[in-house]
């Protein structure tokens, strides 16, 4: 009996461990929302620092590529802003593509987003899809990232 719960809490605490280590998913295609902030505001008068977006596209499969079909700039009122792509554009393994909102474009705000989709011919690794803001006044600098979430199949 003792053995038996030994084996259970140990397979249990395996299967914990791995999902803790956070091995990629695999999918064939994936719409990914994206948080981002085109400005956020600091101090106490509120003051606004304008930001510029990255958005990278890494494929991390090392085998397989990838084919972004969509990469859609919304606004914080949920309005399309911009369409990245006007054809399906290729990651081969181990690549990434970028695509920028300028320090000056203030069309998104602070709860801007992106959806990202792509789809794959075979099952891959899920593509980590992340936002990079970056900006700098008067000696303050700040950088964060948000990364992306599945939010369709």
């Amino acid at each position: 009996m003792i053995r038996r719960f030994t084996i259970a809490l140990v397979s249990a605490a395996l299967l914990l461990l791995a999902a803790s280590i956070g091995l990629a998913e695999m999918s064939k295609g994936q719409t990914q929302y994206v948080p981002c902030s085109s400005h956020i505001f600091h101090g106490p008068k509120s003051r606004q620092l304008d930001l510029t977006v990255t958005l990278v596209v890494r494929n991390i499969d090392t085998k397989r590529p990838l084919s972004l079909t969509s990469v859609d700039y919304y606004g914080s009122d949920g309005q399309l802003v911009r369409r990245y792509l006007a054809a399906p554009v290729a990651v081969q393994p181990l690549s990434a593509r970028e695509f920028v909102v300028d320090e000056k474009d203030m069309a998104g705000g602070v709860g801007a987003s992106f959806l990202v989709s792509w789809k794959s011919g075979a099952a891959l690794n899920a593509p980590i899809v992340e936002a990079v803001m970056i900006g700098s006044s008067n000696g303050l600098g700040i950088s964060y990232i948000n990364r992306g979430v599945a939010i369709q199949e």
